[in-house]
């Protein structure tokens, strides 16, 4: 299945790139096996999501856990936590 991937914030800077679509291996079905496929795709990857409990994420504009199902997402968002101002 493939997912437009979409980063923001320092987990932009991290990656190194906005956004991007990928190829998602079947055997990944949630946010956070999706997180920990991704940290396996090289090093800056691996930087970005070193600490996933702090990663916030988004499926299709809907803010999700990182138990949530990926299956028909056709947008995945990572950001780290906001705060107010």
């Amino acid at each position: 299945m493939t997912i437009k991937l979409r980063y923001f914030a320092w987990v932009r800077e991290r990656v190194g790139k906005p956004e991007e679509d990928v190829e998602v291996p079947a055997a990944v079905v949630t946010v956070g096996e999706l997180m920990t496929w991704l940290c396996s795709r090289g090093e800056e990857y691996a930087h970005a999501f070193e600490n996933p409990k702090v990663i916030r994420a988004a499926i299709d504009r809907t803010h999700v856990k990182a138990q949530a199902p990926i299956q028909g997402a056709s947008e995945i968002a990572f950001f780290p936590p906001m705060t107010g101002g």
